[in-house]
């Protein structure tokens, strides 16, 4: 678990959890909580050192996505209004685990929003992509935008999503301008990260078309499994351990899920014509 100071008054938690992150805006003694983590240790945690030992009180709890591993503080701050898209449940009930436990139902529904919180404004933008009650933030006087899991690092992830939609949910997020991405896993990275997810999903979808497409069909799901992250992402990226992991799972999934299928029909298609 680590803390990150983005601003004076914002700061970053990392959980141990699948690196979830929440981010917490503070205007004098209350609190704006972008995310919640993923598990019910972690959530404590961030529950003790805001309230038990910074005095603070969590008035409004925001989920980018109302998937179980960023909601798992929702539950530990009863006295916050909770705040999602309202396309939630369409989200939490998609999802591969969903932890019943961590559901809250949400005080505040929306499409599009900005809130004021101290000297910050934030504005929640409905960014369908990886799920389709995905909203970013963008925080100009932070000079930070929420993209939630519309990337994982340097990557996306594409289990039960559109990579169409995601591919436009990235660009959306760049169109903010701000040199600060804070994802919904691992960290806060540079604006370059957008670039580096948007190139990883367009390799691997390089890649599995044309396997899809000139493979033999008994040897297309071996060779999807060995496609290599180095082949994905931009030269100068050096994945991490959470980045490979998450690679492992794409593969996986564009197999269980016949994702680039579509894609594959197209291209093959084309050529024919």
């Amino acid at each position: 678990m680590r803390i990150e100071k983005l601003c004076a008054d914002v700061m970053m938690f990392v959980g141990d959890a699948y690196e979830s992150v929440a981010t917490a805006f503070i205007d004098g003694n209350e609190v704006l909580l972008v995310d919640a983590l993923g598990s019910e240790e972690d959530a404590r945690w961030l529950r003790s050192v805001l309230c038990d030992q910074m005095g603070l009180t969590v008035r409004l709890a925001a989920t980018t996505h109302f998937m179980s591993d960023h909601m798992a503080g929702l539950t530990q701050f009863p006295e916050a209004l909770v705040m999602a898209h309202r396309h939630h449940r369409h989200t939490f009930l998609s999802q591969n685990r969903p932890v019943a436990a961590f559901y809250r139902e949400p005080d505040i529904v929306f499409d599009n929003t900005a809130i004021r919180w101290g000297r910050h404004q934030l504005r929640f933008l409905f960014n369908p992509g990886k799920t389709m009650d995905h909203f970013s933030v963008d925080v100009p006087t932070a000079d930070l935008a929420f993209a939630g899991d519309n990337i994982v690092g340097n990557t996306v992830y594409l289990s039960k999503a559109d990579p169409v939609l995601q591919r436009a949910a990235i660009g959306r997020i760049r169109q903010f301008g701000r040199s600060r991405i804070v994802g919904g896993h691992i960290g806060v990275f540079d604006a370059s990260v957008l670039d580096n997810a948007l190139r990883y999903l367009e390799r691997i979808r390089e890649s599995v078309v044309r396997i899809r497409t000139d493979s033999p069909a008994a040897e297309v799901s071996h060779r999807i499994a060995s496609i290599r992250i180095e082949d994905c992402v931009e030269p100068q990226v050096q994945p991490t351990a959470f980045e490979r992991e998450w690679h492992r799972n794409n593969l996986d999934a564009i197999v269980s899920q016949s994702i680039f299928t579509l894609d594959a029909s197209l291209a093959s298609a084309e050529a024919a014509a």
